[in-house]
């Protein structure tokens, strides 16, 4: 069996402002004083002082309009550039134990790969776009990498034909196909 690599939570790059505030403290004393980090590419700090003018700027934030908006999404940029140094060096220095990175004050993210059933397919809307053409809506699915179109013809007797390819769809839940009078058409 291969290998599980331990790997840093790196979902901090789009928490809230005060999930990043609480995130850069519990590093902080993480590593502060840790022997399984003892040369960090950052000096703690550094971090420290950004974590305090960050803080400010949440604070000068509600009164402040956008000059002081901006000068918290300055802030708090520099920060993650900082958590982001040290989220590489844990990680590249943790020997792949989950005990020794969560000591760092990261969160290690999942290693666990089972796939999930995905939820149930829902046409949004059918247009009809140009002659012959059908344009598809669908609501994502979560976890849902692309969507395959297929449509078929209906026979005399009311049954669906033999199912035709319409495409792949990747990125977009709006697809368009090709189709005929009296028609079926169906995702998979």
């Amino acid at each position: 069996m291969a290998t599980k690599h331990i790997r840093v939570l790196l979902t901090f790059t789009r928490q809230s402002d005060h999930q990043i505030v609480e995130i850069a403290g519990a590093v902080i004393t993480g590593m502060t004083g840790n022997k399984n980090f003892p040369d960090p590419p950052v000096d703690l700090a550094e971090v420290q002082a950004a974590l305090t003018a960050f803080t400010a700027a949440l604070a000068a934030k509600p009164s402040g309009g956008v000059h002081a908006t901006a000068d918290k999404n300055k802030k708090r940029r520099e920060l993650v550039a900082l958590l982001r140094k040290l989220a590489s060096y844990v990680q590249g220095n943790c020997n792949d134990e989950i005990t020794t990175l969560l000591s760092s004050g990261f969160q290690a993210a999942s290693t666990a790969r089972a796939q999930s059933p995905l939820t149930k397919l829902v046409i949004a809307v059918v247009d009809n776009c140009h002659s012959g053409q059908l344009v598809v809506d669908v609501k994502k699915v979560v976890n849902a990498r692309t969507y395959e179109l297929e449509n078929a013809a209906i026979r005399p007797d009311g049954a669906p034909g033999a199912w035709q390819k319409g495409g792949l769809f990747t990125g977009s839940a709006t697809c368009a196909c090709k189709c005929v009078a009296n028609s079926l058409g169906r995702f998979t």
